[in-house]
């Protein structure tokens, strides 16, 4: 089985390793969807994780990303969506042994990235 909890955050960045007539190169923002997934069979109380638990830790993620500067936090400054998904999927899988994958999404523009944890 696998559950999913979502939350959106509002952020800036500029993706300086892109060539000069890419517009990435510019500082703009965007507002993302990010999605993580956990699998595994239910406990004895019918839970895979309780969803407390990983809204809390999306929060305290989510606390970090929301409405700053993708570049200046350590870890993403390239701030690509593999990167954003790999420094979500790090700070998870600890707490939640069962993380099996994490997306982060632009929906407005129609992009996406699914990291399959490993």
């Amino acid at each position: 089985m696998r559950i999913v909890k979502t939350v959106t955050f509002d952020a800036a960045h500029h993706l300086h390793l892109e060539s000069e007539t890419r517009p990435y190169k510019r500082l703009h923002g965007h507002s993302f969807q990010l999605d993580v997934e956990i699998t595994g069979m239910p406990d004895e109380d019918g839970w895979i994780a309780d969803f407390a638990d990983i809204t809390e830790a999306l929060e305290d993620i989510r606390k970090i990303l929301d409405h700053s500067f993708l570049n200046e936090i350590e870890g993403l400054e390239t701030p690509t969506l593999e990167n954003i998904c790999q420094f979500v999927a790090k700070r998870l899988k600890p707490k939640f042994s069962g993380l099996s994958r994490v997306s982060v999404s632009r929906p407005s523009i129609g992009e996406a990235c699914h990291f399959d944890v490993a």
